[in-house]
């Protein structure tokens, strides 16, 4: 995001914070996709912050960095003050949220915008994602939130959206053991947490430099849910061990 506010308080250096060794990759499996879009939504009520970045599935750089926090809009604006101030007042970007906010319509289109500056997709073609998934740390934010916050937006589920890759489900049958979420995953790798956890940013940055300590140890990551294309409510998931 180029608002000033935005850019003062974050400082998105992802060459530094996200650079990987590419001398330590073990001889694993080659990556059937190009790139991964690494999500981490924000939001319980309503989805209150959109954070994705485009990691390169060769050699494991983040390329760029989508981040726009969304301003609900079936709130009254004390519920919105309060619900804000009880997120991310504790964090000190309450402030930021309130200055640069937008709609999930206007978030949609801009995110939509930037995955076309990056060929990622082409409404014209049938708006799915062209050799790139979304990458999330369980199926919440794809399968339940997104859809949720379309029908509150009035907007159809935008294509792209029809699949995903949970890291859970890829994490459990790589390692043989079950990780409950992020900071599971992060204490087993034994890989510090930056950040504040539940600023969507953060958690996906941490998220991203999980993806890319199992992809260097040689982990192969692969759609784990699909939704049918006739049925979008109904979700087939890909994998026989996953986690429920």
């Amino acid at each position: 995001m180029d608002d000033p506010t935005h850019l003062e308080r974050f400082n998105h250096n992802l060459s530094g914070e996200l650079k990987v060794n590419s001398a330590k990759f073990k001889q694993g499996h080659t990556q059937q996709l190009d790139f991964f879009l690494v999500l981490d939504l924000e939001g319980k009520v309503e989805i209150l912050e959109f954070p994705v970045l485009m990691l390169d599935a060769k050699t494991m750089n983040v390329v760029d960095m989508f981040h726009r926090f969304v301003r609900p809009s079936a709130m009254s604006e004390q519920r919105i003050n309060e619900y804000i101030e009880g997120k991310y007042g504790k964090l000190g970007v309450d402030r930021v949220w309130h200055d640069t906010a937008i709609t999930f319509e206007e978030v949609i289109q801009q995110f939509e915008a930037w995955m076309a500056q990056h060929h990622l997709w082409r409404k014209e073609v049938g708006g799915h994602l062209r050799r790139a998934a979304f990458v999330t740390c369980g199926n919440w934010d794809l399968k339940t939130k997104v859809p949720q916050q379309c029908k509150v937006s009035m907007m159809m589920l935008p294509p792209y959206f029809m699949e995903w890759i949970n890291l859970k489900d890829i994490y459990l049958n790589f390692y043989k053991r079950r990780a409950t979420g992020m900071i599971t995953m992060m204490k087993e790798l034994q890989i510090p947490l930056v950040g504040s956890h539940h600023l969507g940013i953060d958690d996906t940055k941490n998220i991203t430099r999980v993806v890319q300590r199992m992809i260097t140890d040689g982990a192969l990551l692969q759609i784990t849910a699909r939704r049918d294309p006739h049925y979008p409510e109904n979700v087939e998931f890909l994998f026989k061990n996953r986690i429920v």
